[in-house]
């Protein structure tokens, strides 16, 4: 299965992210759409799983959840918005991971690519695509691809989408 995975696109999308996201089993959304509309160009393309992010509105917020933790190809997934990383998880999920950890573990929010594991977690894999947006600090916009096979994740892949201004 092949997901294509963003966040934070802030009311942005352009060509290339649909290109990019064109032959995508599933797209995965970490939050901070922006728009509702960016939520209904994404599901057109594939099956969307998203989470709602600090900037969504009540209507992003009715359609998709503060933490979405589901199972897809045998891999046990948990995506939230403002989730923290390995070391310093967020309090409102803490509690969680520690004592239910997920296999991989999706975050946006900080529009800083990581992906890392949790060693102390059973090597908890740690994926934040960066920012698909013109929207805030980052430089660079980021987004990731992947696919998953027997529950495991593999060909990751960071692509660059250019430069935020």
């Amino acid at each position: 299965m092949k997901i294509g995975l963003l966040s934070d696109t802030h009311s942005y999308l352009d060509e290339q992210i649909i290109r990019l996201l064109t032959g995508c089993d599933e797209i995965w959304h970490a939050g901070d759409f922006g728009s509702i509309d960016v939520s209904d160009r994404l599901s057109q393309i594939a099956p969307l799983r998203g989470v709602y992010g600090n900037i969504d509105d009540a209507t992003i917020r009715q359609v998709h959840p503060k933490v979405n933790r589901f199972m897809v190809e045998g891999l046990d997934v948990m995506m939230t918005h403002i989730g923290g990383y390995p070391g310093k998880y967020h309090p409102d999920v803490r509690n969680e991971i520690k004592t239910n950890p997920p296999q991989l573990y999706i975050t946006g929010h900080s529009h800083i690519l990581k992906i890392m594991t949790d060693k102390s977690l059973n090597n908890l894999l740690h994926i934040n695509p960066g920012a698909a947006g013109k929207h805030g600090f980052h430089k660079v916009r980021t987004m990731v691809r992947f696919s998953i096979v027997n529950g495991q994740v593999r060909d990751l892949q960071v692509i660059e989408l250019g430069k935020r201004a």
